[in-house]
């Protein structure tokens, strides 16, 4: 959540800020308004506060003195019903404006280049050469190995449509990847944790996926839970309501997880094969830190998932994300995209984002710095997308005779 001293202190560079976000016009002159309506409100209260607590001073005077205190006791009663309705409109005025900003996205970094959508989005490097094959590559639900590999058809019978069946080596695939992907960010530094799968609102509000994205998630009938849409939403929140110690930081971790996606705004899109699914694996790094570490941090989390897929033989490369492509949370993203030869086309195989104290502040995860409170930095990344890992391995080790070779990491864990 944005700082709403800020909004108030601040209001025209907050609202620029957003509009590289292309939030609403509509929505920053509501926030504009109620920001303004609150400053009257506390205009108005705070010099009747001052005149009690200058009154109140007298009236200990007088007493003292033996000098009739009627008139003074009346006008100090009459204020004191003043005080409690001014009190009452800017609780209500504090309250509403809360409430927007929950709905408000976190403001983009300066270093976050201007954009409408990922068309927009700049290539900042890639790593490793995409292979060149003797034959025409298929994409991974036409590879000849795919039959005995993914069933399609029975993950819709099981559930519906974006659900699949993982079988024999793809199965095996699947569980060597996330231990291997484990095993590496271990190697990395990062504490290995594992969390639930279904979590509160409350969890859910300190991450940012609510209010504002409920539609997105899958909902628990009869309880006010829902299965998670990534491991950092309970990652994050294990420290949520918490006074950490400087000393303690940064805290790197890593989870691997189901994730669970309606893709509510994703009707027509990659519904073929596993690109989009409603239910994935995902193995996660979340970091939190002081804000003085958290770029350098979110630079060890860019390389640990850059270097995983180098590991993997998987070329990739780096994209900054701009203004309109930015997520709800995230101040600065970058997108890894792994080399589809089958699509003949890079897709999106991880995120790493930098929140700033976004999460931190709706999350309420602080630190204690010569004795004072202050909101920590909260990061995110996927290291890997496990569907797509197994895809992107599918394509780019497929050979000539269909079947799919697999990456010497790879083979202890087979």
């Amino acid at each position: 959540m944005l700082d709403i001293k800020l909004i108030q202190n601040d209001f025209e560079n907050v609202a620029q800020s957003l509009r590289k976000k292309k939030v609403d016009e509509s929505l920053l002159e509501e926030l504009r308004a109620l920001s303004l309506e609150l400053k009257s409100a506390r205009l108005v209260l705070e010099p009747l506060q001052a005149e009690q607590n200058a009154k109140s001073k007298l009236f200990g005077v007088y007493a003292k003195e033996g000098k009739d205190v009627a008139a003074l006791k009346a006008e100090l009663s009459l204020n004191k019903e003043k005080i409690a309705e001014a009190t009452e409109i800017v609780r209500a005025l504090e309250e509403k404006l809360e409430s927007l900003a929950t709905i408000i996205p976190n403001m983009p970094s300066p270093l976050v280049p201007e954009g409408e959508d990922e068309n927009d989005n700049v290539e900042l490097k890639r790593v490793l050469e995409p292979k060149t094959f003797s034959f025409t590559p298929k994409e991974h639900w036409d590879i000849d190995i795919k039959q005995n590999w993914i069933d399609f058809e029975r993950g819709v019978k099981l559930s519906k449509s974006r659900f699949s069946v993982l079988k024999n080596e793809a199965a095996r695939l699947e569980r060597a990847l996330i231990n291997y992907m484990l095993d590496f960010n271990r190697s990395r530094g990062f504490e290995e944790v594992a969390v639930p799968y279904i979590v509160n609102r409350e969890t859910l509000m300190g991450t940012g996926q609510l209010p504002k994205f409920e539609d997105d998630l899958f909902k628990i009938d009869g309880e006010d839970l829902f299965l998670i849409p990534t491991a950092e939403v309970p990652v994050t929140n294990l420290f949520r309501d918490e006074i950490l110690s400087k000393e303690e930081l940064p805290l790197k971790m890593t989870a691997y997880s189901a994730c669970f996606r309606k893709e509510a705004g994703s009707a027509g899109k990659d519904t073929r094969g596993m690109i989009r699914q409603h239910q994935f694996d995902k193995v996660e790094l979340v970091s939190i830190t002081t804000p003085e570490q958290s770029e350098a941090v979110f630079e060890e989390m860019l390389s640990c998932a850059s270097d995983l897929l180098t590991s993997l033989g998987l070329p990739h490369r780096h994209l900054m994300l701009c203004g309109g492509d930015l997520g709800f949370s995230a101040a600065k993203t970058v997108d890894l995209e792994v080399w589809l030869p089958g699509q003949n086309r890079y897709r999106e195989i991880s995120s790493v984002s930098n929140t700033f104290d976004f999460q931190a502040r709706r999350a309420k995860i602080r630190f204690k710095d010569d004795g004072k409170n202050r909101l920590v930095h909260t990061l995110n990344g996927s290291s890997l997308a496990v569907g797509r890992t197994l895809i992107a391995i599918m394509e780019n080790y497929q050979q000539e005779d269909g079947s799919v070779a697999i990456p010497e990491v790879l083979k202890k864990y087979m």
